[in-house]
C-alpha cells in the first residue's frame, strides 16, 4: 500500500511530525514552551495524535518536556542547529569573527565569544581562548537565557556594553556588546573571565574595547558579508 502524501510529495505521517516540531519551535521563538493544546491547535491534529508525535520527538531529543508538561526545543535540535551554523552559510559569520575574537582575547587576556539569538536564548557559536593558564572555556555550543545574561542583553538591542557578574556561573564576569548591521543587532561579542581579574579600571578598559570591536565587526559585515548570511536569529 502506498502511503498518502501531501501536495509537495512528502509522506503525510512525516509531514505531521514535522508540523509538530515546527509548532514547538515557533512557539519557543514567541511565547516560550508550548503545551499540548497549543500544539494540537497549531497543527490541526487531535490532542492524541499530537501527543504521540511529541513523545516520539521527546525520546529522540528534538523536543524536551518540562515539569509542567509543556514542550520546548530539545538538545538534538540544538546540536543540529549548531552544526548548521558552524558549517552552513552562517559559517561565514564565524569565519569573519575570528580576527575580532582573537584581538579581544589577546588584548584583554580573557576568553572572547561570538553569540547569536536562538529562540529565547543566546547561542555561543565560537570563541577565542584566553592565553592564561586559568581561563574561561566551554561555552561554545551552549545557550544561556537572553534575559539576565550580558550577551543576551546585547542581542536584545540595548546599546553599549553590558556587564554581568555571576549571572551564569559564580565568580565569572561577562562583558558584551551587540554587533550591528544596518541598525539591526545580528550578533554579539563578549569577553568572559574570572571576576577577580575583571574589575575597576581593567573592567572599564574591557568595556570600551568590546564596544569598539563590536562596532568594527559590524562595519566589516556590512561591507563584506551578504545580509542573508549574517541574519541568523
Amino acid at each position: 500500500m502506498t502511503e498518502e502524501t501531501d501536495a509537495d510529495g512528502v509522506p503525510r505521517s512525516i509531514g505531521r511530525v514535522l508540523d509538530v516540531l515546527e509548532a514547538v519551535v515557533d512557539a519557543a521563538m514567541v511565547d516560550g514552551p508550548a503545551n499540548l493544546t497549543a500544539v494540537a491547535l497549531a497543527t490541526g491534529l487531535t490532542p492524541t495524535t499530537a501527543l504521540r508525535h511529541l513523545r516520539a520527538l521527546d525520546q529522540r531529543g528534538y523536543v524536551e518536556r518540562a515539569a509542567n508538561g509543556s514542550y520546548g526545543p530539545g538538545p538534538t535540535l540544538l546540536r543540529l542547529a549548531t552544526v548548521t551554523l558552524r558549517h552552513g552559510p552562517a559559517s561565514s559569520l564565524i569565519s569573519a569573527s575570528r580576527p575580532y575574537l582573537d584581538t579581544l582575547a589577546a588584548t584583554t587576556g580573557e576568553s572572547s565569544y561570538l553569540t547569536v539569538v536562538a529562540g529565547t536564548d543566546a547561542l555561543y557559536l565560537a570563541m577565542a581562548e584566553s592565553p592564561r593558564a586559568i581561563r574561561h572555556v566551554g561555552w561554545a555550543g551552549r545557550t544561556v537565557p537572553l534575559a539576565g545574561s550580558a550577551a543576551g542583553e546585547a542581542l536584545r538591542g540595548e546599546p553599549g556594553a553590558h556587564v554581568r557578574v555571576g549571572a551564569v556561573e559564580p565568580d565569572i564576569t561577562a562583558v558584551a556588546a551587540g554587533v550591528r548591521v544596518g541598525g539591526a543587532v545580528v550578533a554579539a561579542l563578549s569577553v568572559v573571565g574570572p571576576s577577580h581579574r575583571m574589575s575597576g579600571a581593567t573592567l572599564e578598559s574591557i568595556r570600551q574595547l568590546v564596544v569598539t570591536t563590536a562596532d568594527d565587526f559590524g562595519a566589516h559585515l556590512a561591507a563584506h558579508v551578504p545580509a542573508g548570511v549574517v541574519v541568523t536569529s
